[in-house]
């Protein structure tokens, strides 16, 4: 199977669209890793989202288009009872930890647990280990967390938005996963439009992302 990062143009075919949640603990480089796969950039001092930030991007897998909606969520958590309103419906989502931080890799199980309990029972999920530029420093193996993967049905990767390892292939697997038909809404009949790529809220003070 092929899978590539493809920046927006004229279509030759519609795009199947998909929403795509990212989740997990504050400055384990959720915005980092959307930034690198959107723009192909990093910025050693992101700035710390506040509430969630949209973007798309496509990839193209076995010929079929596919357009993610991403929405990129703060991780503080003073923002979390406002996550369900970005992972209701969504098809796909990525669990972001940080390999050099333990707490985030046990705070990303916590959220495998509340997607099993409240997102589409369909829904993709990735684990990704981020800051894999900083092994050695690492305190969370890739075996623990390939094993907790595998034990509840996840892809998993360690990626790094430092230096792009892994990077657009944790979305190109999702992609692969996801269904090649035109999904349907789960938002209670509810439309929300956005016209361009945007941030829905930023700002705030700046923290070091990998």
């Amino acid at each position: 199977m092929s899978g590539r990062p493809r920046q927006n143009g004229p279509a030759q075919a519609k795009a199947l669209q998909f929403k795509l949640v990212l989740l997990g603990e504050s400055a384990v480089g959720k915005s980092s890793l959307v930034l690198r796969f959107v723009k192909g950039q990093f910025h050693e001092y992101q700035e710390t989202t506040i509430g969630a930030a949209f973007l798309t991007q496509t990839v193209t897998v076995d010929g079929v288009t596919v357009k993610f909606e991403i929405w990129d969520t703060a991780g503080q958590e003073r923002y979390h009872s406002l996550a369900p309103m970005y992972y209701r419906g969504a098809q796909a989502a990525i669990i972001v930890y940080d390999i050099t931080n333990r707490d985030t890799f046990e705070r990303a199980k916590s959220w495998v647990k509340e997607l099993d309990r409240q997102a589409r029972k369909d829904i993709v999920i990735a684990l990704a280990g981020n800051k894999f530029d900083l092994s050695n420093k690492r305190m969370v193996e890739v075996e623990e967390g390939s094993a907790y993967a595998q034990e509840h049905n996840l892809i998993f990767m360690e990626t790094s938005a430092k230096t792009g390892d892994n990077v657009s292939n944790v979305f190109v697997e999702i992609a692969k996963m996801l269904p090649k038909v035109e999904p349907k809404p789960a938002n209670n009949g509810q439309t929300v439009r956005i016209d361009s790529d945007q941030q829905a809220a930023n700002g705030g003070g700046c923290c070091a992302k990998n």
